[in-house]
């Protein structure tokens, strides 16, 4: 009776998050749920039924407060991930977002042939694999980057008309742009229901992607490292020949 043996692949540890890219991260995540949770309730607050003054209770003001300081480090952080972009290890470059070759678009589609239609390869056909992002969720990324911007103008646009401080005011065209503060207003408030799409979705790939790969992609982001196939490498490799073999 032949036995079957489980084969378990030599790993390799890959110093992949940096510590200001992993910083930058759970830094938005806290200030994300903080817009969130308060731009709903600027939106549509609650009906408090309370016997204090006003001017003693100041729930409004505080959530206001609150989404205002959340906004000003969700700006800066952002404004720290674009440097970062240019002076970090390949894994948080620019090139891991922007389509610079064709090999990225030939990974995009190897990512959705297997992660979403979820076919196998073809025989002779490499798998995808990559260190850092994969193409695909590189230029996802990339989008999310673009609608940090728009939250960014939109937001600091609907605070310039509140505000006498010289950084609002240098949002003060931003309504004009959008075509009035009603505009505007709908922008910022749908592009917030698309951080909340782009959230689910991205929770959801990061624990697919740990359970299926086994890389180790939930606690990269709590330590910097990944686990990859030592395989990897070895295809990598480029090929030299022997000079001793005619």
């Amino acid at each position: 009776m032949a036995t079957k043996y489980l084969h378990i692949p030599r790993l390799r540890r890959i110093y992949v998050w940096e510590l200001p890219v992993r910083l930058y991260h759970w830094l938005n995540v806290l200030a994300i749920i903080v817009l969130v949770a308060t731009g709903f309730y600027i939106a549509n607050p609650l009906a408090l039924m309370s016997q204090k003054e006003a001017a003693n209770a100041f729930t409004m003001g505080w959530v206001r407060f609150l989404h205002f300081t959340a906004a000003y480090i969700f700006f800066f952080n952002f404004l720290f991930r674009i440097y970062w972009g240019f002076v970090g290890n390949k894994y948080a470059n620019w090139k891991q977002f922007i389509p610079t070759s064709k090999r990225f678009f030939k990974e995009i589609w190897s990512v959705i042939r297997m992660d979403i239609l979820f076919q196998k390869n073809r025989p002779g056909q490499r798998e995808h694999l990559s260190i850092g992002h994969n193409a695909l969720a590189g230029l996802t990324y990339f989008f999310v980057f673009l609608l940090f911007l728009v939250q960014c103008l939109t937001g600091f646009g609907l605070y310039a008309a509140m505000s006498d401080w010289w950084l609002p005011q240098l949002f003060a065209w931003v309504p004009a742009f959008f075509g009035g503060d009603i505009v505007m207003r709908q922008v910022h408030h749908w592009a917030m229901w698309l951080f909340i799409l782009f959230t689910v979705i991205h929770v959801y790939l990061v624990f697919y992607h740990d359970y299926v790969e086994g890389r180790g992609e939930i606690s990269s982001m709590g330590g910097g490292w990944k686990f990859i196939e030592e395989e990897f490498f070895e295809k990598e490799k480029p090929h030299t020949p022997n000079p001793h073999k005619p």
